[in-house]
């Protein structure tokens, strides 16, 4: 791969310990946060399973902090890092030379993943970009068949409203995303253990793609349905479906249209459903 050379801005870059060269900066628009606690990287790798025939994926390899690590601390067969900010994979590429990595200059949102089909297993570690979070969630699952497990870096804020099951957090994307994959929070982390800190703390969050997650009739339609129920968080089921096709409620018992979507598990909105599209 080639690299797109970079010109500093300013004569007062910080300049790398082993060549010398200024290093460029760190892009608050890319979300770039370095994380520099070696006990999380640590925590990461430990909490998934990786063996000498998996391909471990990471998205954003920054100043390749996490990169050496999962190199130096695990056998996989090949890591396979996708950067958009060509400055920075210009100096990991240069200075990373174990031949299992693969840097890829390329907006991970815009990857075609059935090509990565021929090397699975993956398994994902990851540092995400807080303003990115869900959709590289949603991509995941999309392709939730080429992988085994992961830990991402996320949003403390975030991770909460991931794994939540009723209340306040809880929302129409939890529900989904708990259907497909199984989570479990890790290390809760500080804004002192990047460069620069963030304004906010940070979590480790484990997934599992579920094998044995429940068909569902019609899901597009069904996921429209959930969403309808979370319109407004405060309003009964029976409120947010008044302006929806729903509105007649046919088939929804009387006892579900007065609670609000926070208190109903994904079991009672599949119930609800199947009474909908049975009526």
């Amino acid at each position: 791969m080639k690299y797109h050379h970079y010109t500093p801005k300013q004569a007062n870059h910080r300049l790398d310990p082993k060549t010398g060269k200024p290093l460029p900066y760190k892009k608050k628009s890319l979300g770039q946060h370095f994380l520099r606690k070696q006990s999380t990287v640590d925590n990461m790798i430990a909490a998934v399973t990786v063996t000498a025939d998996t391909t471990v994926l990471e998205i954003g390899c920054g100043d390749g902090f996490l990169t050496r690590s999962i190199l130096a601390k695990t056998p996989c067969k090949q890591l396979q890092c996708f950067e958009i900010d060509p400055e920075w994979a210009e100096i990991v590429g240069n200075e990373v030379t174990d031949p299992r990595l693969t840097l890829t200059l390329q907006n991970i949102l815009e990857v075609d993943f059935e090509l990565l089909r021929e090397r699975m297993p993956w398994v994902v570690l990851a540092n995400l970009p807080y303003q990115i979070t869900f959709p590289i969630m949603f991509l995941l699952q999309k392709n939730k068949h080429l992988f085994t497990e992961g830990v991402v870096m996320i949003q403390e804020e975030v991770a909460q409203k991931i794994v939540a099951k009723a209340g306040r957090t809880y929302n129409a994307t939890s529900v989904f995303l708990q259907h497909h994959f199984h989570f479990k929070l890790l290390e809760k982390i500080e804004p002192g253990a990047f460069t620069p800190p963030p304004k906010v703390h940070s979590r480790l969050l484990y997934f599992k793609p579920k094998t044995d997650a429940v068909a569902i009739p019609n899901e597009e339609a069904f996921w429209k349905f959930v969403k309808f129920c979370f319109n407004s968080p405060r309003q009964t089921i029976k409120n947010n479906l008044k302006s929806t096709h729903y509105r007649q409620h046919s088939g929804i018992p009387e006892e579900i249209l007065g609670l609000r979507a926070q208190q109903m598990t994904f079991d009672d909105f599949i119930g609800v459903w199947h009474k909908l599209i049975t009526a």
